[in-house]
């Protein structure tokens, strides 16, 4: 029996003993590595070459959701299951269109997380209940009937970790140090991506990245 080397991402140290606990009870599941933010669960994932990253969606620095699709656009082997409290159509039709192979519930049963990451490993799509491969696809013919153009789909993958960053209130300075650029390429970087979106405070950024699901409900302006 061939053993199945896994990644695992939660910011909550707790949350990820206990997933660790819960996996590691099968034979055949090795935690290779485990990350605690989004852009070291990238660069992990780069490093360690994993057959699955289980990953939370709500994570600082970059959320779950462009891990995916950073992850499986640069590791086309490496599976993700992505771990969630929203159950909306919203959430987990993005996450499929990033490449996630499972999408779970956080409090589905231990079971349902196995058979996701034994799903994903053997090349199929799982959905934890009660999400449906049906309301999925009735959520899509919804969406494409409004035909309203997605402006965070313009963002560049930088744009896009730098807009999150400055979300969570970032100086440039701390967003350069993070990603390993200049602080003038951050400020860059940053007024491309508010003109992408027609942001123009950083109040209003802060907001996008809620309604996005970039951060969550409760953080910054929508907390006061």
């Amino acid at each position: 029996m061939s053993t199945i080397n896994i990644l695992l991402a939660d910011d909550h140290r707790v949350v990820r003993e206990g997933f660790r606990a819960l996996l590691t009870m099968e034979s055949d599941f090795a935690i290779v590595g485990e990350a605690g933010d989004g852009i070291e669960t990238v660069r992990l994932a780069e490093q360690l070459k994993p057959h699955v990253a289980v990953v939370d969606l709500m994570m600082p620095s970059l959320n779950g959701l462009e891990v995916t699709r950073q992850i499986t656009h640069r590791l086309p082997k490496t599976k993700v299951v992505l771990l969630s409290m929203h159950a909306n159509e919203a959430y987990v039709l993005e996450a499929l269109r990033n490449g996630a192979s499972a999408y779970v519930l956080k409090d589905s049963s231990g079971a349902d997380l196995v058979r996701a990451v034994r799903e994903a490993v053997a090349g199929r799509r799982y959905l934890s209940p009660p999400l449906s491969e049906p309301a999925i696809q009735a959520y899509v013919d919804k969406t494409r009937n409004a035909g309203k153009p997605d402006l965070y789909e313009t963002l560049t993958a930088r744009e896009r970790e730098v807009l999150q960053q400055a979300a969570e209130g970032n100086t440039n300075a701390e967003i350069a140090s993070r990603l390993f650029i200049s602080p003038r390429t951050v400020e860059t970087h940053r007024a491309n991506l508010m003109h992408k979106l027609g942001l123009r405070s950083q109040t209003e950024l802060v907001r996008y990245a809620i309604q996005r699901g970039l951060l969550p409900i409760g953080t910054g302006v929508d907390s006061k």
